[in-house]
């Protein structure tokens, strides 16, 4: 079966290996100290980096991983021929070189993409890499027995659809080209300007042939970073990294490769992870976390101790979370309906569910409130802080109702503050002030999950959110509002239904431009343009905040990824 296209992501870049977590303006000196919190502020080489983790770093094969930037601790075992830029706030949402020398040169319609290599680039085994072993290892990442990577390469490259792999099929894919040992050439069946942002992804790393161990790579991957692994327990479960002794900065800009040695522990409750960076004793005094936030009432604990606050990492990655409505469901066919709930939504009352206002920002538009997405305000159904319940009364007797209506919602029960029965319990209240009874459905997460992504048991009213795979409108907007990209059998996340040609032209005209700039612009008129059709109710983008140990110096936190940049820390 022909895997789906970007719909299928998981969708939490944030739990794409940075990300599993994972950028509005992030971080910075405004929230906590960027170099580190007292002491000798200066980052210098040595010592161990501990990570204390929740989930394993499962699968760790460049193949395998849904990445976005090249996640956080793969990016420092794996190379990819562009990467993220390493620095805080806005500027970390930019594409750089990595292995090539530039981001990419497109033909002129972006249907092709050459790429360069640096000169001098090498394995952990002193051996040089090529252009033919970045071609192998995505070439790789088609097997079936190593899936789990993002899709886009199946769908953008020319005749990869149906390709199996080269388990499978040695003869390879025609669309990629290695002319020499330092030059790649890709052939996309259609223009593609972000072309550089998906070249971030890990089935970008090279792979050398002889060194493939098919679904046993992931024990011991080559190195292309500055960091090897030398023990890998429990699939992911434990990882320790030590120098890549072959990696050289003057080939590698980005990452500064302070520590000596990682130490990756997962399987931690997140409580006992807060609790251990919050006492910084011994080795967890040079800890950090990349995948656990810190929650309500930790934050406010946090907060009130000056020592921890200074310890508190704040960023924000390109995320979501809204109402959506399946229009085929009544009552949610008749517009007015749906403006109706828009207007009376107390946007107050869903923040402090879920968190506060430290932890979510409320959201009227559905792009993320940053210029790499093409961000442009707009409010086409103004309820002010707390709702405006005397319009939405309004707009309901319009559509027939003027003595209200009863409606449900479909929620999960997984306590994550995001689609939970906290923000379900809120969204109820607000609505009731505007004559609408709303019953609550919680479902737990795989049941959710399971009905909320199917066309054929698709609720008509439900919460949701959306994570970008890279900062930019398109992998944002295409998969929820894209006609083409509704899957009826097998999941679908364009839960609006929407397949309007125009909306469907603007996309494909957008992803033609290489200028990612004027790319953005576009991206921010076509998100107001869809929200006229009122098919979603966004509600608040997450903030994330995060504790690293007292010994823990250089810290840099990207729109890109939100979350603390493992490739930057230094140690005490």
């Amino acid at each position: 079966m022909r895997q789906p296209s970007v719909r299928a992501r998981r969708v939490a870049a944030v739990t794409v290996s940075l990300v599993v977590a994972a950028g509005a303006a992030a971080c910075g000196p405004k929230d906590n100290d960027a170099k580190g919190a007292g002491g000798d502020l200066q980052p210098h080489k040595g010592g161990t980096l501990t990570v204390l983790n929740a989930q394993p770093q499962d699968n760790f094969d460049p193949a395998r991983l849904y990445t976005s930037g090249g996640g956080n601790v793969p990016s420092l075992v794996f190379r990819t021929l562009t990467t993220r830029n390493r620095e805080n706030g806005a500027a970390g949402a930019k594409v750089v070189p990595d292995l090539a020398t530039d981001t990419g040169r497109p033909s002129k319609d972006a249907t092709v993409w050459t790429y360069t290599l640096k000169k001098g680039l090498k394995y952990e085994d002193g051996t040089p890499i090529t252009s033919a072993d970045i071609k192998y290892g995505i070439e790789r990442s088609f097997a079936p027995e190593l899936s789990g990577g993002a899709p886009y390469l199946r769908d953008w490259l020319a005749g990869a659809a149906d390709y199996q792999g080269p388990y499978k099929d040695k003869k390879g894919l025609d669309a990629i080209e290695t002319p020499d040992s330092r030059t790649i050439v890709f052939h996309l069946n259609k223009p593609e300007g972000e072309f550089p942002f998906l070249a971030t992804q890990t089935q970008f790393t090279p792979v050398p042939k002889s060194k493939d161990t098919g679904t046993k790579y992931e024990e011991h991957p080559i190195s292309s970073g500055p960091y090897k692994v030398v023990k890998n327990e429990n699939n992911g479960e434990h990882i320790v990294l030590a120098r890549n002794t072959y990696w050289s900065t003057a080939t590698d800009t980005e990452r500064k490769a302070y520590p000596d040695r990682i130490d990756v522990r997962s399987g931690l409750d997140s409580s006992v992870i807060n609790q251990r960076l919050s006492a910084s004793q011994g080795a967890d005094a040079a800890a950090v976390t990349t995948d656990t936030n810190l929650g309500p009432a930790e934050l406010a604990k946090v907060t009130g101790d000056k020592e921890l606050a200074a310890r508190v990492g704040t960023g924000h990655f390109g995320y979501t979370n809204y109402i959506a409505f399946n229009p085929t469901v009544k009552p949610f066919n008749n517009v007015k309906v749906r403006q109706a709930i828009s207007y009376a939504i107390d946007r107050s009352s869903v923040v402090n569910a879920a968190g506060g206002s430290a932890l979510a920002e409320p959201a009227t538009t559905f792009l993320p409130d940053q210029k790499s997405f093409g961000y442009t305000p707009y409010d086409l159904f103004p309820a002010g802080a707390s709702g405006n319940p005397a319009k939405a009364r309004e707009l309901l007797a319009q559509a027939g109702h003027k003595n209200g209506l009863t409606v449900t919602l479909t929620h999960s029960n997984s306590k994550d503050f995001e689609t939970s029965p906290e923000i379900a319990t809120a969204v109820q209240d607000a609505l009731k002030k505007a004559g609408i009874t709303v019953r609550l459905q919680g479902l737990e997460e795989n049941d959710y999950k399971d009905k909320i992504h199917s066309v054929k048991s698709e609720p008509g009213f439900f919460l949701a959110h959306w994570g970008a795979d890279w900062p930019s409108g398109g992998p944002f907007l295409a998969p929820i509002f894209d006609g083409r990209q509704i899957v009826k059998d097998g999941a679908n996340f364009n839960t609006g239904l929407l397949n309007d040609k125009s909306v469907n032209a603007e996309i494909d005209a957008i992803n033609k431009l290489t200028d990612l700039d004027a790319a953005a612009k576009r991206w921010g008129a076509l998100d107001k343009k869809i929200a006229g059709q009122a098919l979603v109710v966004p509600l608040f983008h997450p903030v994330y905040k995060r504790l690293y140990g007292k010994d823990v110096r250089n810290i840099v936190i990207s729109d890109w990824t939100g979350v603390l940049d493992i490739s930057q820390v230094a140690v005490k």
